[in-house]
């Protein structure tokens, strides 16, 4: 290497903290993480060979400040540092800072950081470049009443989004002009307490149009290369949620173009490292300049999959000065690729994110067609200070209808309790027919919402089948404290058949199944379906002698149950139990943990129904809060800035006289 780099310093977390380790350990360099409180005991702590204490749970007190981690730095010795991506990873004041201080950062130029930092400057240097552009203002007239005219000249749908932003935050799509003003608000204010900077973008919004982004690299000697293309179009709130490689149904003219295009981009502003150009894909193969992530992305593993190259320790490479390791012409693409981001969010309700302990935990085993980035085990901590993913599933095979068979299998093999997670909604995405014919829009999970969200629970043999199965587990339990038969709980009886009433409450049911079995030896019998049922020792279920495989975690009282046909959940139903009184009427709850980041009303003020009340902020996401029927409010119980828990009464309303 041109500079020596024998100890590299990571200023992230999680997931991409333990992937940079990864390679590092491989290359033979010494890694220094970085944590706060709420992640003393992390994964990425345990596995770097050192790791710095740098403050509080909140980014704002640990991950965000750049005079913590370059004292870090410092401290260990560390040459170099990796910001990963999110957090400070296109940060210029943190990467001039790293200069100044003597260290490497493995990254771009502070000068192409800026110049791809505002997105209104960066299509100026990409027309000047020859890149398409979207029809749209970027001007720094940021008045409501100019931004809301250049919407309307530009006509609906707009997308507002953050000049200074990512990842989905501060972006909003606005179909009619009497919703561009609370949308402005919105965006404007998410902005500026993500980046620090509210200035907005409006751009035309394409009814159909594909995330097709080309992954870049450059070197500091001139050299530069595109790695072909990643299509990125399903998404849920602007974020990604399952990637693959190479986009489908691009020609090989359009994927040059495309590749042209993003070098002459990335040398338009002298980039050096790993860059991302996105671009908005139309169905004519016409494509236009979104933006340049000055980082590695997120869905960089499907590159490497079909491409055999690492990208981290290209970048490690690069950023000490070596020459890239492959030029254009000697890029082979083999295979396909698609990457399923695990979130820590229940997506049949909203996408709302989940916390607590991950309890029990499975995934499918590292092969060369699977591979698994995390940065957690079972017994570790979602907590709300951080993003809501907690790992990537990728898969490859030699086709794409092969890949995507593996996908879907490698979902149901993801098994984890404890938090909520959205495989099930990952597997439906991976068999929906238009997604395995590949209709791709930035807009699925839209058009296609109502096939993806769970079906109203109906118990089929299956399920019935997972619930006596769980029962079956509690009563062999329950039997392991005594071997009196007098003080068993089986349903044990002399010369008869033991009867079993199970009541269980499905997940998301508001009433409990009761199943009536008859126990005859180690078999039960099911009438209602005419069924008999054993179990074996490693825990399949016999059907009928036909196995069923059947995965069972029990946590806090409530089974997860996992198969070939997803998850179930149920609770064992105490009839004895006090009932839970309902909800008041007129009181709003926080849906989960998390800070008030504004209050829009207070007590005494009439309110239309829908009207937004309070918006909260958790897993770096806004929510919020609207009023389910027109009244008047009765008090208000907390203010912007205060932490709330789930159920936590926020708001308490009296209808309207009609």
């Amino acid at each position: 290497m041109s500079q020596s780099i024998h100890k590299i310093l990571i200023a992230n977390r999680g997931e991409i903290a333990c992937r940079v380790i990864r390679t590092a350990r491989d290359m033979g360099i010494k890694t220094v993480a970085v944590f706060s409180d709420a992640d003393r005991n992390a994964q990425h702590v345990l596995q770097a060979d050192e790791a710095v204490y740098i403050g509080g749970s909140a980014s704002s007190e640990s991950y965000l400040r750049a005079n913590k981690i370059i004292a870090a730095a410092k401290k260990t010795g560390a040459q170099a540092i990796h910001p990963g991506y999110g957090f400070l990873s296109e940060n210029e004041s943190f990467a001039e800072a790293l200069a100044d201080a003597g260290l490497i950062f493995i990254g771009p130029p502070v000068p192409a950081i800026a110049a791809m930092g505002s997105k209104s400057a960066a299509k100026n240097i990409m027309q000047d470049a020859g890149v398409p552009l979207v029809p749209g203002y970027h001007g720094d007239d940021q008045s409501a009443e100019l931004l809301a005219d250049e919407a309307e000249k530009i006509g609906y749908p707009v997308l507002l989004k953050a000049a200074y932003g990512g990842g989905g935050k501060g972006m909003r799509v606005v179909e009619k002009a009497s919703d561009f003003a609370e949308a402005l608000a919105s965006a404007k204010r998410e902005a500026k307490a993500a980046f620090s900077n509210d200035k907005m973008l409006v751009e035309k919004y394409i009814t159909r149009p594909r995330h097709v982004e080309i992954q870049v690299f450059c070197d500091q000697h001139g050299n530069a290369i595109y790695l072909a293309e990643r299509d990125c179009s399903v998404q849920r709130r602007h974020q990604k949620v399952i990637e693959e490689a190479p986009a489908p149904g691009l020609t090989a003219e359009t994927r040059r173009a495309m590749g042209e295009a993003a070098v002459r981009a990335a040398q338009a502003i002298d980039y050096v490292g790993a860059g991302t150009v996105e671009f908005l894909f139309d169905e004519d193969q016409s494509f236009y300049f979104m933006e340049m992530n000055t980082r590695l992305q997120v869905e960089h593993p499907v590159t490497e999959m079909i491409t055999g190259v690492d990208l981290v320790e290209w970048q490690i490479r690069v950023a000490a000065g070596e020459v890239l390791p492959m030029q254009q012409d000697e890029l082979v693409l083999d295979g396909h690729a698609f990457e399923a981001r695990i979130y820590a969010e229940n997506a049949d309700d909203n996408f709302m994110p989940s916390t607590g302990t991950v309890a029990f935990l499975r995934h499918p085993e590292a092969s060369p067609y699977s591979r698994w980035d995390s940065g957690i085990v079972a017994g570790d901590e979602v907590t709300t200070f951080y993003d809501p993913m907690i790992a990537k599933l990728i898969v490859w095979d030699e086709d794409r209808e092969s890949a995507l068979r593996r996908l879907a299998n490698a979902l149901r093999e993801t098994r984890i309790a404890g938090v909520t997670t959205n495989t099930d909604y990952l597997h439906r995405i991976a068999t929906h027919p238009a997604f395995v014919k590949a209709e791709l829009t930035t807009r699925f999970i839209e058009q296609y919402g109502d096939d993806l969200q769970q079906t109203e629970f109906n118990l089929s043999t299956d399920q019935a089948l997972l619930i006596i199965a769980a029962f079956r587990i509690q009563q062999q339990q329950a039997n392991t404290v005594s071997t009196d038969p007098w003080a068993a709980t089986s349903g044990w009886r002399m010369n008869a058949a033991a009867k079993h009433h199970v009541a269980l409450t499905p997940k998301g049911s508001e009433s409990h199944v009761v199943l009536d079995l008859q126990q005859h030896g180690e078999r039960f019998h099911w009438p209602l379906h005419n069924l008999d049922v054993a179990f074996t020792a490693d825990g399949a279920v016999l059907l009928d002698d036909q196995r069923l495989p059947v995965e069972v975690a029990e946590v806090n009282g409530e089974y997860s149950l996992f198969t070939d046909y997803g998850r179930f959940q149920a609770t064992l139903f105490d009839e004895l139990a006090e009932l839970a009184h309902d909800e008041e009427a007129g009181s709003l709850t926080a849906p989960m943990n998390g800070t008030i980041v504004a209050v829009n009303v207070a007590a005494g003020d009439t309110v239309n129904e829908g009207q937004a009340l309070v918006v909260m902020e958790a897993m770096k996401m806004e929510y919020t809060i609207r009023a389910p029927f027109a009244g008047t409010v009765e008090q208000v119980f907390f203010q912007a800035g205060e932490l709330v828990s789930d159920g936590a009464e926020l708001i308490s309303l009296s209808a309207a006289d009609e």
